[in-house]
């Protein structure tokens, strides 16, 4: 039976996935910062194990717990929103540690097993905001983009050991987290100057119809990880397949 590691667990994207797997019969290894009671069904299949990716020791003893995997699926991150004028370097550098560094780390630490057994899969949840320009969105964006551009040249680098690597790219999602995660780290607000625009951002939000739930990611996930033919990049969810499609 074939094991799958899956970062930032605890709501959202994360949580789904680990379900979705879990019902079709994998062992799964449940990881976020700090392991509490989710909603995930009992079972001896299920291991939750504390993990910060922003952490090398906890990177370490995490793997190390694990064992031997068949798939990661770095789906840990924050998310950001807010104009680069509102934005200090220390939330920026937050914002590119998890999720950029964080699945860097995560990915340099399962490669050797992968390598060493000439097989394995890479799965890494980005966004869609990668493939147009978004308003307020500039470093969050950048953060997902430099996840694109790294493993699209990672993967060419895997392919003679018979690794995969993939991208999954999600769209808005209200149902998940992101907003409060955003918020936390707005701890000044908008800049006054942009008040206007973040006005006519929003509307325009609330009249979108098109969003991503997070089953779709995770048939996305299990997709990348189960079908050897798949993209190296994934859009899951409906107004992500229309933004890939345009």
């Amino acid at each position: 039976m074939k094991t799958v590691l899956i970062t930032g667990c605890s709501s959202g994207f994360g949580l789904e996935t680990a379900r979705y797997f879990l019902e079709r019969d994998w062992h799964v290894v449940a990881t976020m910062r700090t392991p509490r009671e989710v909603e995930l069904p009992h079972a001896d299949r299920l291991r939750v194990i504390a993990l910060d990716v922003t952490d090398p020791d906890s990177i370490r003893q995490a793997v190390d717990a694990a064992g031997p995997i068949d798939a990661l699926v770095n789906n840990a991150g924050i998310g950001y929103l807010n104009a680069l004028e509102g934005t200090s370097m220390d939330v920026a550098r937050e914002v590119f540690e998890t999720n950029t560094l964080g699945t860097i780390a995560m990915t340099q630490a399962v490669l050797p097993q992968f390598r060493e057994r000439k097989a394995g899969v890479v799965v890494n949840v980005t966004s869609s905001v990668t493939l147009k320009p978004l308003h307020l969105l500039s470093v969050y964006t950048a953060s997902k983009a430099a996840v694109n551009a790294f493993s699209e040249s990672v993967a060419l680098e895997l392919e003679p050991f018979g690794v995969r690597m993939r991208v999954v790219l999600p769209g808005r999602a209200p149902e998940t987290r992101f907003g409060e995660n955003a918020r936390s780290r707005m701890q000044g607000g908008f800049p006054d100057a942009y008040a206007g625009l973040v006005q006519q951002v929003f509307a325009q939000w609330q009249q979108e119809s098109a969003i991503t739930h997070s089953i779709d990611v995770a048939e996305a996930v299990w997709r990348a990880v189960n079908d050897a033919s798949s993209p190296l990049r994934i859009a899951a969810g409906a107004d992500a397949v229309a933004l890939a499609g345009a």
